[in-house]
């Protein structure tokens, strides 16, 4: 294995411009990300450029390696960690390309972060609306491997309804692009591609139907489902997308070079309904009514969260200010949209709802911006908070 590594961590370093990391120290740093996993890499790569990448995959392929693309480390399920030769996009491939506002398309390289493209986005009015919680660290390639979903995936989708297009490098080294289905789509080893999936869709067809839930939030693997008319819950209202394959497949299929995005318009104005329930089975009694509103978030915080929240001397007169009693759970029900009126009328029409329910009084309605902002900012550190803890146990 030292011989292996060793002359792989040679090559690269003739070939590539980038970083080059096989030490002890940066293997094992490499060997965490947000998940209980750990396991330590043959090597990392940190490309310089998309032709660094380029030749580091080649590098991999012919000397047999296999490679993990790995973004922020973000991950809580042990995505970006493995015994491979990890190529992280995140310090230098960040770059955005061929924004189109009247479209609402940009093409982005998979390490920019989130909330790096939102800031780039909101002086045209727009965002990228797959809001995780990671927001300041996750890049775009790590989302669409990981197919993530976001506060606002009720109304905006995961990354799989958000990804036009990607640009990617296959295992042979052929670069490809995946995109909406035509007639005549691809040439070569993409033309292939597309008729070994076309083909086991159709051999598989009754399978899938009878076997892949029919839920928003499903990210449990590849979307063999892409290809089926039938799907309530198509990816894309035109033709099936081959980039939806790639969502999801946490870097098993391509490494992708480009993405290309669908964005959203800004919302005008907010509303925050927070729900106050005295049991967490009754706020997953009632979760289905709510959603009839059509809001645009439905999240949980529950009562472990509340009390650590609370422990906390930043945090804890935000969530006071939103507790009426000492509730078990409480969930942030979130109106958007361009008409301020409706949006107040909506938090009316939520506690209409929950009073009719036999939960009177037991919504706190925020109308102003920054009490919001407050509120959703210690939801998103919910992971931080968890983890503070006290004790020998850690939550999982």
């Amino acid at each position: 294995m030292k011989t292996i590594q060793s002359n792989l961590a040679e090559r690269l370093r003739r070939e590539v411009a980038g970083e080059v990391l096989f030490d002890a120290a940066s293997r094992g740093r490499y060997a965490t990300d947000a998940s209980i996993y750990q396991i330590d890499p043959i090597g990392v790569v940190v490309p310089k450029t998309e032709h660094d990448a380029a030749i580091a995959l080649q590098i991999a392929r012919e000397d047999k390696i296999p490679i993990l693309p790995r973004g922020a480390g973000t991950s809580q399920c042990g995505q970006t960690v493995g015994a491979a030769l990890v190529i992280d996009g995140s310090k230098y491939l960040n770059h955005i390309f061929d924004f189109e506002p009247g479209a609402k398309e940009i093409d982005v390289q998979p390490g920019v972060v989130l909330d790096q493209l939102n800031a780039f986005l909101k002086p045209h009015g727009l965002w990228y609306p797959v809001d995780v919680s990671t927001s300041a660290q996750a890049t775009l390639g790590g989302m669409a491997g990981n197919n993530s979903c976001g506060s606002r995936s009720i109304r905006y989708g995961n990354m799989v309804h958000n990804v036009k297009g990607i640009e990617a490098i296959l295992s042979d080294g052929t670069v490809a692009w995946f995109s909406e289905l035509e007639d005549d789509a691809g040439s070569g080893r993409y033309r292939g591609i597309i008729d070994g999936f076309r083909a086991i869709a159709e051999r598989e067809a009754d399978e899938i139907r009878a076997r892949f839930p029919r839920l928003l939030r499903r990210v449990a693997g590849y979307n063999l489902d892409i290809l089926d008319p039938q799907d309530p819950l198509r990816y894309c209202t035109g033709r099936p997308n081959m980039a939806h394959l790639l969502v999801g497949s946490e870097g098993t299929l391509a490494y992708f070079k480009r993405l290309k995005l669908k964005l959203s318009p800004l919302p005008k104005n907010r509303t925050l309904g927070v729900v106050n329930f005295p049991t967490f089975h009754r706020a997953m009694e009632l979760t289905q009514h709510i959603v009839k509103l059509d809001p645009t978030a439905v999240e949980l915080v529950d009562r472990t969260m509340i009390d650590l929240a609370r422990d906390n001397p930043s945090f804890q007169p935000i969530i006071d200010a939103a507790l009426i009693g000492a509730p078990d759970v409480i969930l942030l029900v979130e109106f958007s949209g361009d008409d301020g009126v409706e949006q107040i009328r909506k938090l009316e029409q939520l506690d209409e709802l929950l009073s009719d329910l036999g939960l009177p009084h037991a919504v706190v309605k925020l109308t102003d911006a920054n009490r919001q902002k407050t509120l959703w900012d210690v939801r998103k550190a919910g992971l931080n908070i968890m983890m503070s803890m006290k004790g020998d146990g850690k939550p999982v």
